[in-house]
């Protein structure tokens, strides 16, 4: 193609400005914001929270702010939502941080570290452990303001076309795998893949990729990879937390009057937990089905897989570290929050769940 990535967004930008719906629009008091997204329109997990949240903001406000979703492809692809916002292109965005490791080293770690935060580990970082500061700090410079929106919970280690039974299986293996994630799957021989979510089944049909993780059994079972890879793993060690973002301009979040400052912030937060309950009972009922009508085979990693991926992880987080002063606060912080309530997740969740049964 002859039109970069750069000109497309600059002419959508320019075009943007033209419209009355691409900017806060003042009509009767009323302002109107575009939200854009990474997913396909009500994904089950996060393209129905991002619908749900431009709801919850429009009714909560009263529909004095109105958001209109836009999911992804609509006006841009899904994995340009950043720079979409950033660009003025749309106020709002619902997405994930580990979509922009390109552009900011350390964004992965705010949807998800290997074998790092669970979901309500994350949380307790972002609201109380300091994370919410640094990840104000992190995307300033692209004039965003971040919030947890959603949580998926849980992931599941991934789809695979052919089984994994030793860490030599991995080598020369294509698999859709960002973050962190993917960065550990290089260093075992494996050869990560950049596919967009709306992209992901086609190029595990295909053939172009081998696996696929994605998000847990509700998610991935609309997303239909059971048609066509047979093999589930687990666990998702790569992101063992779910956490979707909403990514708003700074511009035109400051515009705002302070009763719809707090309307959006309670609506992101409001999302947040509800769709992790929603996952939680979702997953359920999809992995019951999954594995009993549709015949899907859940296998645990081997051994020797697992024990160089913890190792891995440790020297992708190190290197990681030593990016720049930011990203090496960043770093300390998460794992200094695993850290932290390593011992108390042990002597509740983890002791419960042993003689629970």
């Amino acid at each position: 193609m002859t039109i970069t990535r750069r000109r497309a967004l600059g002419a959508l930008a320019l075009s943007a400005a033209a419209s009355p719906l691409a900017r806060p629009a003042l009509a009767q008091g009323r302002i109107e914001w575009r939200m854009v997204t990474s997913w396909p329109k009500n994904l089950p997990g996060p393209g129905v929270t991002a619908q749900r949240l431009a709801d919850r903001i429009t009714t909560m406000s009263d529909g004095r702010l109105r958001v209109r979703l836009h999911a992804a492809g609509e006006i841009v692809p899904a994995l340009e939502v950043l720079p979409a916002v950033s660009a003025g292109v749309a106020q709002i965005g619902h997405t994930a941080s580990l979509f922009w490791a390109g552009k900011m080293p350390a964004a992965p770690l705010f949807t998800a570290g290997p074998f790092g935060l669970t979901p309500l580990e994350h949380i307790t970082w972002i609201d109380h452990g300091g994370g919410q500061a640094l990840w104000d700090e992190l995307y300033a410079p692209h004039g965003i303001k971040p919030f947890m929106a959603g949580n998926t919970g849980f992931q599941m280690g991934g789809w695979f076309t052919r089984p994994i039974d030793s860490l030599a299986d991995v080598k020369g293996l294509k698999m859709r795998i960002p973050g962190l994630g993917g960065l550990v799957m290089q260093r075992l021989g494996a050869v990560p893949v950049t596919v967009a979510p709306p992209e992901i089944f086609t190029s595990l049909q295909s053939g172009v990729i081998d696996a696929t993780e994605f998000l847990g059994p509700f998610s991935d079972m609309a997303m239909g990879f059971h048609k066509v890879a047979r093999l589930y793993y687990t666990p998702g060690w790569h992101e063992p937390n779910g956490t979707g973002e909403a990514i708003v301009s700074l511009a035109a979040h400051e515009a705002l009057p302070g009763d719809l400052k707090a309307v959006v912030a309670a609506a992101c937060a409001q999302e947040n937990i509800i769709s992790l309950g929603e996952a939680e009972w979702a997953n359920a009922e999809a992995l019951a089905r999954l594995t009993g009508e549709l015949g899907v085979e859940v296998r645990a990693f081997p051994d020797d897989f697992m024990a160089a991926a913890r190792e891995q992880t440790d020297a992708v987080m190190a290197e990681l570290a030593a990016r720049d002063a930011l990203t090496g606060r960043i770093v300390a912080s998460y794992r200094g929050a695993a850290k932290h309530q390593a011992a108390w997740s042990a002597q509740s969740v983890r002791a419960f769940l042993a003689v629970r049964g």
